[in-house]
């Protein structure tokens, strides 16, 4: 029956028996409802307004978390969380990936200050106060970078940390003189490597970054600090008598391989660039041969401008950044072989800041040009400001 017939037979319902019409539906409704039944009117009258009711709402259709598998060739940039966050600055740069060869973008997970990036529902973390708001929509963000066929990357800094040294002082690394927490000269404190609450959590960071969509989790800052007053420093974890930094640190890549083991995200490690052709542990842990096995990419930090001055012969290496790129991949590739590793392992950060020199677009391009000539097809840009040289890329 439609809902024209419908009114048309009450209304005449009620002119010919006005009297039944305001009676006999209380006594036969009553009647009917006192034995659980319905009248079709009101039947039909619920259905309606069930129906407006539905009708009225706005279905948000929830958003299904996607990952992509690794470009056979990775080409990225960094973007820091609060670039991320705000969607007139972060469009410039999506723009720039749209544009050119670039497909990966590397954001800000847990930089520095130790600050998570964006709102969590673990409650480990969200215990701790770690998480703070500067991606507001980190999974349509990343939905959109996925949509563009562009692979994301989670940036995590491991052991540099401000927040958590001063929430958990118990975690950081000590001054030996007082029991203080020990900062380096930048102010910045740390968290002790030898912690395996410290693992966990980290490995907890990672594991919140994969399930809001991001591809792959790369590690930074997975290294003992310096640039301090290293003669008053002190470790409540790491036992520097029982295990070697270095020791320490392999300890701590077997266990992220071991965590995220069939977990599904993609692993990357950040090092020194000199990791490439030192052999010793830098005094920091970090030693290239203990990475490889635990990690499906490493990516030294090949900036010519971080090699100190008379490297290979150059007064100024970061004004000879072809050169000093291609010998340190050069013997990247070559120990990654000699460990038993595909050199493809071996992902480089390439410089695209001005730091002694002017980095012009032939010299970043000379960098790419240095990765390619190596043997090598994968890179990545720096650049902490987040400005591009756009004239550099094809």
């Amino acid at each position: 029956m439609s809902t024209e017939q419908l009114s048309s037979g009450v209304r005449k319902f009620e002119k010919r028996y006005a009297v039944f019409a305001f009676i006999v539906p209380f006594a036969i409704g009553g009647a009917f409802y006192s034995f659980g039944f319905r009248s079709p009117t009101i039947e039909y009258e619920a259905q309606v307004a069930q129906s407006l009711a539905t009708s009225t709402k706005d279905v948000i259709p929830k958003l299904v978390v996607t990952h992509l598998p690794v470009p056979q060739d990775v080409k990225a940039i960094y973007m820091t969380s609060w670039v991320a966050g705000r969607k007139d600055l972060r469009l410039a740069l999506v723009k720039l990936v749209d544009d050119t060869e670039l497909n990966s973008i590397v954001i800000d997970v847990k930089d520095y200050t130790g600050r998570i990036s964006f709102e969590v529902d673990d409650p480990k973390i969200k215990e701790f106060g770690s998480p703070e708001k500067r991606i507001s929509d980190i999974k349509e963000f990343i939905d959109e970078l996925h949509k563009k066929n562009i692979y994301v990357i989670a940036r995590i800094s491991a052991f540099q940390d401000v927040y958590m040294s001063d929430k958990r002082p118990d975690l950081a690394v000590l001054r030996e003189s007082d029991g203080a927490v020990w900062k380096d000269r930048k102010g910045i404190s740390w968290l002790d490597a030898g912690s395996k609450e410290v693992w966990e959590y980290l490995a907890s960071v990672g594991h919140i970054a994969y399930g809001v969509g991001f591809d792959e989790l790369n590690f930074d800052y997975i290294r003992f600090p310096s640039d301090g007053n290293m003669n008053d420093i002190s470790y409540r974890f790491y036992k520097q008598d029982v295990f070697s930094k270095g020791e320490q640190l392999r300890q701590f890549f077997a266990f992220l391989a071991s965590y995220f083991a069939g977990k599904g995200p993609v692993l990357s490690a950040d090092l020194f660039g000199m990791t490439t052709s030192n052999y010793d542990d830098l005094g920091i842990g970090q030693v290239l041969e203990n990475a490889l096995p635990y990690f499906d990419y490493v990516a030294p930090m090949v900036y010519p401008s971080h090699y100190p001055p008379n490297f290979m012969g150059f007064a100024r290496p970061e004004e000879k950044p072809y050169e000093v790129v291609k010998y340190a991949l050069d013997r990247a590739r070559d120990r990654t072989l000699a460990a038993s590793n595909t050199p493809s392992k071996i992902r480089p950060w390439l410089q695209d800041f001005d730091l002694g020199a002017i980095y012009t677009p032939e010299l970043v391009r000379a960098q790419i040009n240095a990765t390619y000539d190596a043997g090598l097809d994968s890179w990545m840009l720096w650049s902490a400001s987040n400005h591009y040289t756009k004239e550099a890329l094809k």
